[in-house]
Parts: structure tokens; sequence; C-alpha cells
């Protein structure tokens, strides 16, 4: 028998389990619930045809139809789940939890499956995950200028069992002018939104939370307007590394790339870098000496992160001086600070 649950309860349940997505492929790939898959009960297409059909022919027209898609698309939705795995419960949801995902629960019920609806569909989980956002948090920031090396040190954390959310990582971006090289194509604002709220939720809200100190925009997406005033409220434990071993560690991870997208990139920050910087940095570039050409870039940068920095109240930056790059050594570091505060 088919089991309408609540958002909390539909979450709560469905973790390994196959969650199925049976809105249309746009909408699917808009956004989502994190870690569920797309089995369309209609195709886009198909999708505008019976809206269509509601708006100007009215219910019963539109309900005729989706019914003749709805065998072949059943078919498909069955062998796709066969083909995903083999589980015992199925969890399903469109975006209202009403007539689509009710059709495909009651085929996939006749079939042998437990199945799960999300009461109030995608809709539902949406509010969760904007009231997530309103809620506070025990936010720690970890800081540092660029190339400190601060998404190891995050990376260090999670591994002595701290609570991590990677912005960057949940962005597709490290945030400057050049974050989008190496990474996946960006998620939608929507989509962003969707994955920090997961985090957040999987997160225990009596321990301290680590997040990396980012501008309020990460490439595409916006860091939500209370979680990012949150994040400038909160402590700093802010990693002070010599400007050489920054420069070493920025060639080594961005001298890699194609000095196109390099030169592109220098292009998209020249009126902020000047006229002079510019020349410069695209000569040498030209030239792959790009430990000339990330000098010029990370003075840039650290005059836009030290101004950024003298915004917060100045008790809440906690500086950790640094010899070197080292996640090992620079956490071990943060454990002493805030051992002694």
């Amino acid at each position: 028998m088919v089991q309408r649950l609540s958002v909390e309860e539909f979450l709560l349940k469905s973790k390994g389990k196959t969650i199925i997505d049976v809105r249309s492929p746009k909408e699917f790939l808009h956004a989502h619930i994190p870690n569920a898959i797309s089995l369309p009960l209609f195709s886009d297409d198909e999708r505008a045809e019976v809206g269509t059909a509601y708006k100007q022919k009215g219910r019963e027209e539109a309900m005729m139809i989706g019914l003749k898609h709805y065998g072949a698309n059943m078919q498909r939705i069955i062998s796709g789940i066969k083909d995903a795995s083999n589980p015992k419960e199925l969890y399903v949801h469109c975006w209202r939890g009403g007539m689509r995902s009710g059709v495909v629960s009651w085929m996939l019920d006749l079939f042998g499956y437990k199945v799960f609806i999300l009461e109030k569909g995608y809709k539902s989980f949406r509010h969760l995950v904007l009231t997530q956002f309103e809620k506070k948090y025990p936010l720690q920031i970890l800081g540092g200028r660029t190339g400190s090396a601060k998404t190891l040190v995050l990376k260090e954390l999670q591994k002595k069992n701290q609570q991590v959310i990677d912005l960057e990582g949940l962005a597709n971006h490290k945030g400057s002018a050049f974050g989008a090289l190496g990474e996946a194509p960006p998620p939608s604002q929507e989509q962003f939104e969707n994955f920090l709220a997961i985090e957040l939720l999987n997160c225990d809200s009596s321990k301290p939370i680590w997040l990396e100190d980012e501008s309020q925009r990460i490439g595409w997406v916006n860091v939500p307007n209370n979680m990012w005033a949150q994040m400038r409220e909160a402590k700093v434990f802010y990693l002070d590394v010599p400007f050489d071993e920054r420069l070493k560690y920025i060639v080594e991870n961005y001298g890699v790339f194609n000095v196109e997208h390099l030169k592109d990139a220098t292009n998209r920050i020249s009126q902020k870098l000047g006229g002079l910087n510019t020349k410069l940095t695209l000569q040498f570039l030209e030239e792959k000496n790009f430990t000339e050409a990330f000098r010029i870039l990370l003075h840039y940068y650290d005059k836009f992160y030290d101004r950024a920095t003298d915004k917060r109240e100045v008790s809440s930056v906690k500086k950790i001086s640094c010899e070197e790059i080292s996640p090992e050594k620079n956490t071990e570091k943060i454990f002493t600070k805030i051992k002694n505060s």
C-alpha cells in the first residue's frame, strides 16, 4: 500500500534508498532533491501538451492526453528502476504530490514495490530548504588569504571528525575569477540551496560547523542572505601563511591550466587589476612565466581579501601563524588556538 510522508519523514526514511523524481526532465535539470534520480512521467514536450490542454480544454481532456503517453512511459520508468537497482522501497515525488506521483506510485505498488510519496511534493521540500537558512548555527569560519590551502585544511578538519560544509565544492567554483577552471558545470541557484540545506540538515546544530571564508557570491551562485550574515558575524580562524609559500601553492595548482583560459580569467578582472598589471600578467602568461604572473594576481587578491577582513570585528579574527602549506600542521595549530582561546 502506498504511504504518504511529510518532507521530514521522507528525507529521513529515504537515506540510502532510491528517490524517484517523476517531474519533467527540464524541471529536474533546473533543481532537484540531492541524490534523486530522474524518471519522468512525461517528457518536456508531453508535459507542455498536457498543460496546454488543461488550460484550454479542461482537466478531463488533459487526463486523456496524459493517458495516451502513460503506458509507454511507465514501461520506461519500471525499466529505469530495474537498471538502477532492485530496491524494496521506493520514494516518489512530483511537484505538488498530486497526479503524477500518484499514478506512478499506484503502478509501482502493483509491481510489488513498497512505495512512499512525498506529501505536497518537491514544493514542500523547497519550503523546508528555505527555512534552514533562517535558523541559527554555531558557525566557525576558516580564513586566510588566497593560496592558504583552506580547502585542504577543511578536509583535514573533516578527517578529525569536525563538521565541515565545503561551499566551493557545492558551487563547483573556487571563488575567484579563476575559480571555474577544472570544475564541473555550476548548479543553478536553487540547486546550490538544495545542496546546502541538506548539508545543514545533516549537521548536529549543537556542535561547531566549519565553513570557508567566502564572498557572498561564489562563481554563479549566492550564499543565502541570512547564512551570509551569520558567516560575517562568526569567529574566524585566520591562517597567516607567508606570501612566497602561497605563491608556490598557487603556481602548482593553477599553472597546469590552459594559458588561454588563464588569460581570459585575467581579462575579466582587468578593470580592477589595472592596465599595467593586466598587460604584465598577460605577457607573463604568454611566456608561461607563471610565478611572475601569479605574483601580480596574488597581490591583487590579497588587497581584496584584506579589505573584507578589515570589515569584521577585530576580536572575532583569530590569526594563526603558519610557516608553510601543511594541512596537517595547520589544522593542529587551529586546535591549539581553540584550546587556548
